[in-house]
């Protein structure tokens, strides 16, 4: 069973302000530019994570993943809705896919970014602080990465010229 002290959620959030920066630092220095999604997630984890720890409470900890996932969820949808697909913008530089699996992806991962955020919400609020801990330590990570395997065809599927 996994033990949850309140001084050590906000310290383990402390490191993981840390690691955002970090991770923003190296991808300038490897690619001379941050993408946007990394971006969006660190300005959030450092507001929250100041948050966190300048008023010791952890709701701001366990409200993060809601609000990141509920923010990509809903650009990506809003995005649709206007017809003007986000995801081309985010990783047309990786991927070199059509129109139409743009469109099929930004959908899918809108609905996604969605559903993991109504998990986030309901599990905080429902279980134990120990049990939240282990879901996003434990789950969260296999859930996004078996979703993303997903559409490894989608993915690797060339584009066809028009």
């Amino acid at each position: 069973s996994i033990t949850v002290v309140p001084g050590d959620i906000h310290v383990a959030h402390g490191d993981g302000m840390v690691a955002a920066v970090g991770a923003l630092r190296a991808m300038w220095i490897i690619a001379r530019k941050i993408a946007v999604m990394p971006l969006i997630s660190a300005a959030v984890v450092l507001v929250f994570g100041t948050l966190t720890i300048v008023l010791q409470d952890d709701h701001f900890i366990k409200l993060k993943p809601t609000l990141v996932n509920a923010l990509f969820g809903i650009a990506l949808l809003g995005g649709m809705m206007l017809n003007k697909p986000l995801l081309p913008y985010v990783l047309g530089d990786v991927f070199h896919i059509d129109a139409e699996g743009w469109r099929k992806l930004t959908i899918r991962w809108g609905i996604f970014f969605i559903v993991m955020a109504v998990l986030n919400e309901g599990g905080w609020r429902s279980v134990s602080p120990d049990t939240w801990v282990a879901f996003k330590t434990f789950c969260y990570s296999p859930i996004t990465f078996g979703f993303t395997q997903l559409h490894a065809p989608l993915l690797t599927t060339p584009a066809v010229a028009p």
